[in-house]
């Protein structure tokens, strides 16, 4: 801290000498002086410094930018090259991937400017806020939008940003082979849309614990993510279009493959270390797989993005992170309300008078159990406000106000553990009346208890009380406003049926709206598909099985050889879909019959049947 004053204060005198620069990170950013207060670093191996400057517009808001010395920004600069590259060729095909792509230029050798994304926040931030453990959690990050998003247009707009920029994310990291990917170097806009920051390590040189990968997965796609898409912790129709759009992206890619080896085999010989040899140029080969059909290429990223969700090893990695980052946190760093958008003082607020928890509410979203509604009565006349509050968010008040005072200020908090139903109405009866004595105690506490920021942040009424205004909400189903009402109890099957060279494909991509079984629980479906006439049943094709959903992705090609164009008027599909049930008689769960000549196969023919009892489908 005290290098950093010195070198500012250098910075502050080049201002007086020269009046204003022209930052190198782009012609038109004309600067006129530091802002110290505002600038700080990172605690990250280089110790990058985080500078704010005065814009030379006066309408115009600090310009800030990280300035980094130790790391060849050169690589960095070719990396996000990549990506703007990549990013042209998906906008020029009409699908814009929402990606966010910041400006980066070497200054010298093994230094360099990066520009900052204003708004957007580390995924070991946000998943702190749920401690330290955060990371095995799945909520952080929908929670996190979901507070910076409170209206429901805001949130859905958020997660369909979320949706597209982390399919771009995971397709590019995964081509260029970005390593060293923890939550530090991962970042959440508050609008959703999701990027990746330093790129030290690329084309598949990973870091190395002793033998061991660091990087073990494909990519970091990890279940809070999958939770943000899905709307909650199974899987749903919105996560069929993130696996489209991943390979949507990635196919558009591998059409330009040569382009990309093209540009990169032009930078061998400029000395950077991890792009020096034909092997560096054979990871991003391998990975575009050029000699491979779309159909296969897409069956292979699907493969990718299950091996990504289901890896231990990157939630391990960002745990280990967040214990690494531990013993760097200043002293400075005073601790926040995860559900709180912003801080708020006793200045900014008014002083309360007086606090008293009316009653509470049943609710539904985002999970079931209790609110408490608290009535907030200031010292300014008449004004009250009602604010609703869950017991886990009055004990995240108390767990935080004990990281600033001793446990001899602070009055006990109810205890957690009850025995039985612990949402039950008796039990939200009970706590009431311990939560009322507990925030009337505490606002009769000793004043630097009773008059601290987190008090008056947790007395602030958020967006969601002033819309609920004492209202019940009624469940909502989580992908309401992404799937369409199904007018079929067997759900749908989204196919691409195609025919070249005396071969049927059948691409079984997703299924949709699958009922439960009768128990309640959600099966565990597969596809099996017969082409009739079949007496001597050969034409058995399956896919493997998905676990414990009504809403599964496959996108696996069952293909059929040998079958003369003319064969095809008299064939007919036979599409079922089970449920795998051990020892037991598997469980149907819908089935469809296509007549291939209903079906132009002249060119390929996608789209969703609807299954049912035995009948023939229409696409």
């Amino acid at each position: 801290q005290g290098i950093l004053r010195e070198g500012l204060e250098d910075v502050k005198q080049f201002f007086k000498a020269n009046g204003s620069c022209r930052l190198p990170l782009s012609p038109s950013l004309l600067v006129k002086g530091i802002v110290p207060r505002d600038c700080s670093y990172f605690n990250s191996n280089a110790v990058p410094l985080k500078l704010s400057f005065q814009n030379v517009d006066p309408l115009g808001e600090n310009i800030r930018v990280i300035f980094k010395c130790g790391d060849d920004l050169r690589q960095d600069m070719l990396t996000l090259q990549m990506i703007r590259i990549m990013n042209k060729i998906w906008v020029q095909e009409g699908l814009d991937m929402r990606m966010v792509i910041f400006r980066c230029f070497s200054t010298g050798r093994g230094r360099g400017m990066v520009e900052m994304i204003p708004n957007a926040e580390t995924l070991r931030k946000i998943q702190v806020e749920h401690g330290v453990t955060g990371s095995f959690k799945d909520r952080p990050l929908a929670d996190w939008l979901q507070k910076h998003n409170p209206e429901e247009d805001e949130y859905e707009k958020a997660v369909e940003n979320f949706i597209y920029s982390c399919a771009g994310c995971c397709v590019a990291t995964y081509v260029l082979g970005i390593c060293d990917r923890h939550n530090d170097n991962i970042m959440l806009k508050t609008t959703g849309h999701m990027f990746h920051i330093d790129f030290g390590r690329f084309l598949g040189h990973a870091q190395m614990f002793g033998n061991i990968k660091r990087d073990r997965a494909p990519f970091v796609f990890t279940s809070d993510m999958a939770y943000v898409i899905n709307g909650g912790d199974k899987p749903s129709s919105r996560f069929h279009d993130f696996v489209d759009l991943c390979c949507q992206a990635y196919n558009l890619i591998r059409k330009h493959t040569h382009l990309f080896l093209n540009l990169l085999g032009l930078m061998l010989s400029c000395g950077i270390p991890e792009l020096s040899d034909l092997e560096d140029l054979k990871y991003v080969y391998d990975a575009l797989r050029p000699q491979d059909s779309d159909a296969d290429a897409t069956t292979y990223f699907t493969r990718l993005i299950e091996s990504s969700l289901g890896s231990v090893a990157t939630k391990l990695n960002f745990f280990i992170h967040n214990l690494a980052q531990m013993k760097f946190t200043g002293s400075d760093a005073r601790p926040t309300l995860s559900f709180a958008p912003r801080l708020h003082t006793i200045k900014t607020s008014g002083r309360i008078r007086d606090v008293f928890l009316c009653h509470h509410e049943r609710v539904f979203n985002p999970s079931k159990g209790y609110t408490y509604v608290v009535k907030v009565q200031r010292e300014s006349p008449g004004e009250v406000v009602f604010v609703q509050r869950t017991f886990e968010e009055f004990q995240e008040l108390h767990n935080k106000l004990r990281l600033l005072f001793p446990s001899s200020l602070l009055p006990s908090f109810p205890s957690r553990f009850v025995i039985g139903r612990s949402r039950g109405k008796a039990v939200a009866e009970r706590r009431k009346e311990e939560l009322n004595g507990y925030i009337w105690h505490l606002i009769h506490a000793a004043p630097e208890v009773a008059e601290c920021d987190l008090i008056y942040t947790f007395f602030h009424p958020l967006p969601r009380d002033e819309k609920a205004a004492g209202t019940n909400p009624t469940p909502k189903p989580a992908d309401a406003t992404w799937a369409r009402p199904l007018g079929k109890v067997g759900g749908e099957v989204k196919l691409s049926i195609s025919y070249k060279n005396n071969k049927l494909f059948i691409m079984v991509m997703h299924i949709r709206g699958l009922p439960p079984l009768q128990d309640g629980n959600d099966p565990d479906p597969y596809v099996k598909t017969y082409l009739l006439p079949d007496p001597q049943k050969t034409t058995k094709r399956k896919t493997k099985v998905a676990r414990k959903t009504c809403n599964p992705t496959y996108n696996e090609m069952l293909v059929y050889d040998g079958i003369p164009r003319g064969d095809l008027q008299q064939r007919e599909l036979r599409l079922s879909v089970l449920s795998e049930e051990g020892f037991w008689e598997n469980i149907l769960l819908g089935e469809v019959g296509i007549r291939l000549r209903d079906l132009d196969l002249a060119q390929e023919k996608m789209g969703w049947f609807a299954l049912g009892s035995r009948g023939h489908g229409t696409l």
